[in-house]
């Protein structure tokens, strides 16, 4: 199975895999480019109807040689309260059946079990080793959060040698980044961020410290922007195929001008280790969290005090859109800006200080990535008509702190939907809203995840607190020429979304 993972802190014991792969190798392998055919005669070619891009660089040495000295080497040792997955050596969980037969046997003696099938003790404090580089001449370093997570003591190893003590100034988890300060010493070398970013198809090049080497560097080029990997709640990675490995956490990503356009994070591997799927955070994140790390020693981001949730198709659907964009209100808190600003459940919020918002999740990394006390205007749609809001911005709260036929009218069922109902009251749920009290597990509702004990409070933006107002409002999505109806739905834990039920015949 595929999975991704950092590819910050490589023990000590991650050079026993290096030492693995060169015993099977037996030897090097010899690389080189082969040079083109030259025809034998001048020829006249067509001219192509795209211009021929510019060629990538004949060597990266250059780009190398200029930065390199601003790459540094982040060596971690690690407080009692780090789980043991943070000491991620070779082996560390890993299923011998799924290692090759010629690796299992050293494994099982050098890495899992230790000698003789024992669990090796550790001698002394436990350690890791990630990347980082230096973004100012009095020793700031940039490096991954997870690298320097629990962290009792930090060092970093510079390009010259020298092995200096480093201090954590602030870390934000929600991006992954730290930002670390060198305790000694002046007038260190440094890198710059990039003043715009990378396209796909750009060339990059990644230098860092994988397996506890030393400065290695690969190459290879942007392959996508914008990817969310479900490794947080901004997701915004950018995706290269340089092969990067455990160990390059916090190493930086340059362009070809020697600029820094991301920092490496994590891998996407079935093994641990490269195949080409690479994800850096982009330069422009990392800048803005820094920036406020070194002022603050902490992050403060925009919050509006909403829950949203994707537009999907057939909410789209049900709510009548062309597109499946934007972000969908499940409703704002009382007291929030949002609610302030008259933000209701039911809106879908299209732009933000006119750029178009094509997701919930990129609703979310905007907001958060303006400072608390803006003031941003809203674009959203309510029941079919475009309004706008100016919201004032106040500061996220800290984790942990608690931010139908005619039929039908006179019945208690729905048997479009799949669903037997009662008002919310009647059956002790709530004081507002109708009851679910039974599903067809064959039908359209039961396949959108209502169950037995969910309350209905609205249904085509309209609050319901009889079966009858459901089966108004659904009469109302059928002559409208909608495909789906849209209910708010409160789950029996108290969540409360959006589910858009098909009223396609042949779903119910």
């Amino acid at each position: 199975m595929t999975e991704t993972r950092p590819t910050g802190r490589t023990s000590r014991r991650a050079l026993a895999s290096v030492a693995a792969a060169a015993l099977i190798a037996g030897g090097a392998i010899g690389s080189g480019y082969l040079p083109s055919a030259t025809p034998a005669y001048a020829q006249a070619l067509p001219k192509s109807p795209i211009e021929a891009p510019e060629h990538p660089p004949g060597s990266f040495a250059g780009i190398v040689n200029k930065v390199k000295p601003g790459v540094v080497s982040v060596k971690v040792k690690l407080d009692d309260s780090a789980s043991s997955d943070d000491d991620d050596g070779p082996s560390q969980g890993r299923n011998l059946q799924n290692v090759p037969p010629q690796l299992r046997e050293f494994f099982k003696r050098f890495g899992q079990n230790g000698p003789g099938g024992m669990q090796p003790q550790r001698q002394g404090p436990r350690g890791a080793v990630g990347s980082g580089f230096i973004i100012s001449a009095d020793g700031y370093v940039v490096t991954n959060n997870h690298v320097v997570d629990h962290a009792k003591t930090v060092q970093v190893t510079l390009d010259d040698g020298r092995t200096l003590d480093a201090k954590v100034i602030g870390k934000d988890p929600k991006t992954d980044v730290a930002l670390l300060k060198i305790t000694e010493g002046s007038n260190f070398p440094y890198v710059q961020f990039g003043k715009s970013a990378p396209q796909v198809g750009d060339w990059v090049v990644a230098i860092g410290n994988p397996f506890g080497l030393g400065g290695t560097v690969t190459a290879g080029i942007v392959s996508a922007r914008g990817r969310d990997i479900g490794a947080g709640p901004y997701d915004d990675f950018l995706q290269i195929d340089a092969p990067i490995n455990k160990g390059n956490s916090g190493g930086p990503t340059f362009n070809v001008n020697g600029e820094v356009v991301g920092v490496n994070t994590a891998i996407a591997s079935p093994s641990g280790g490269s195949v080409g799927l690479a994800f850096a955070i982009p330069a422009e994140t990392v800048q803005a969290v820094v920036d406020q790390l070194r002022t603050d020693g902490k992050v403060a981001r925009g919050y509006l005090g909403v829950q949203i949730q994707p537009v999907t198709q057939d909410i789209a659907e049900g709510l009548g859109l062309d597109k499946a964009k934007g972000a969908l209100v499940d409703h704002a808190e009382n007291g929030t800006p949002a609610a302030k600003a008259g933000l209701k459940a039911g809106d879908v919020i299209e732009k933000v200080n006119g750029d178009t918002v094509d997701s919930a999740r990129e609703l979310s990394r905007r907001i958060a990535g303006m400072k608390p006390g803006a003031k941003v205007e809203l674009s959203y749609l309510r029941g079919g008509k475009s309004d706008t809001a100016t919201v004032t911005l106040g500061t996220m709260p800290t984790d942990g702190t608690k931010m139908a036929s005619r039929d039908e009218d006179s019945s208690n069922g729905q048997p479009r939907l799949g669903l037997q109902l009662a008002p919310a009251g009647d059956v002790g749920l709530l004081d507002q809203g109708v009851a679910v009290v039974q599903v067809d597990p064959d039908g359209p509702a039961a396949a959108k995840g209502i169950e037995a004990g969910d309350v209905i409070l609205d249904v085509g933006g309209q609050s319901v607190s009889r079966p009858s107002d459901v089966a108004t409002q659904i009469r109302a999505a059928e002559s409208s020429g909608r495909k789906a109806v849209l209910m708010r739905v409160k789950s029996g834990k108290g969540q409360t979304r959006f589910v858009a039920v098909s009223l396609n015949k042949k779903d119910g």
